[in-house]
C-alpha cells in the first residue's frame, strides 16, 4: 500500500495562507427537518482552527446532515451558519467536500485523474481548460494521498479506500482552507486510513481547518484535536479528551447499552482494543 508522500521544501504549498487561530465555522441555532420530523435540532457549535476536527455520533444522529446543512446541500428550517463570518456563498472557493461514497456513481466513465482536475476548475473561470500546470498539481495531490501511479485507471475500478483518497486529492487540488470530510473511513481498508489520516495531520499543520463526520470512536480518540458529540442535538464539544468522558458517552449513546460500554472501554484505554 502506497503511503502519503511527506511534504518537502520544493513542494507546491497546500493553499495560500494558514487559517487564523479564532473561530472559523459557526453553528446557530441550525434546525433540519426532513418531512417535517426534525432531525438536526437547535444545534449551536463554534468550530476554531486550524485543527482536525471529529462529529461523532450513534447512527441517525444528524452528522451527515450537520455537514449539508453547512454546504446547503439541504434547507434549514431555522438558524445559520457562517464561514469565517459570511455566508458560504463568498467563501465557497476556500471550502474543500469530500462526500460519502455511497452517494457517488462509480461507474462515470472518467478517470483518476479526470476526478482530480475537477478541483482545479473552480481558479479557472469561465470555458477554460485544465491545462498543464493543472494537470501537474492534480499529479502532486495524487502524490500526496500515494495514488500516483493510478492516475489513468477508470475511478470505478479502484478498492473503497483508493476512492476516497482520489477525491481527498479532489478537494486538496482545490487549495480550500476548510476541508468538510463526509464519514471518509466507511468501508475503508486500514492502510487507507492511515493514509488520509496522515494527509489530513498534514492539511492541519499547513493551517487548514479539517472537519470529518465519523462513526468510530476508538480512531477519534487518537486522531482528533478536537469533538463534537451530537445525537440530534450538540451533547459536547471540545477538546477530545475532555469530551469523551463516560458521562458524555451515556448522554450520546444512552439507547445502545452495548455500544456504550464497547466505546467506553476503547476511550479508557486510549483508542487500543483491550
Amino acid at each position: 500500500m502506497a503511503a502519503a508522500a511527506p511534504a518537502g521544501p520544493n513542494r507546491v504549498p497546500l493553499h495560500p495562507g494558514p487559517l487564523h487561530p479564532g473561530p472559523v465555522v459557526e453553528f446557530h441555532d441550525v434546525t433540519v427537518a426532513y418531512a417535517g420530523r426534525p432531525v438536526l435540532w437547535n444545534v449551536d457549535l463554534v468550530i476554531r482552527g486550524p485543527a482536525v476536527y471529529g462529529i461523532v455520533g450513534p447512527n441517525g444522529a444528524g452528522k451527515s446532515t450537520l455537514l449539508k446543512a453547512a454546504l446547503g446541500l439541504v434547507p434549514l428550517a431555522g438558524g445559520n451558519v457562517c464561514f469565517d463570518g459570511a455566508p458560504l456563498a463568498t467563501v465557497r472557493s476556500r471550502v474543500g467536500y469530500v462526500p460519502q461514497r455511497e452517494t457517488v456513481d462509480w461507474g462515470f466513465p472518467v478517470s483518476v485523474m479526470d476526478v482530480v482536475l475537477m478541483g482545479t476548475y473552480g481558479h479557472l473561470g469561465w470555458f477554460r481548460r485544465p491545462g498543464r500546470r493543472e494537470r501537474a498539481w492534480a499529479a502532486e495531490c495524487l502524490e500526496r494521498v500515494g495514488l500516483a501511479d493510478l492516475a489513468g485507471r477508470q475511478i470505478g475500478r479502484l478498492s473503497g479506500g483508493q476512492q476516497q483518497r482520489v477525491f481527498l486529492a479532489r478537494a486538496l487540488a482545490q487549495r480550500a482552507e476548510i476541508y468538510l470530510l463526509d464519514e471518509p473511513m466507511a468501508g475503508v481498508d486500514a492502510g487507507s486510513q492511515e493514509t488520509i489520516f496522515g494527509v489530513l495531520g498534514t492539511l492541519r499543520a499547513a493551517g487548514c481547518l479539517v472537519i470529518v463526520v465519523h462513526h468510530d470512536l476508538r480512531s477519534a480518540v487518537t486522531w482528533f484535536d478536537a469533538v463534537a458529540l451530537i445525537d440530534m442535538r450538540l451533547v459536547a464539544a471540545g477538546p477530545t479528551g475532555a469530551v469523551l468522558t463516560p458521562e458524555n458517552l451515556r448522554r450520546t449513546y444512552s439507547g445502545q447499552p452495548a455500544v456504550l460500554e464497547e466505546l467506553s472501554r476503547a476511550v479508557a484505554t486510549g483508542g487500543r482494543t483491550p
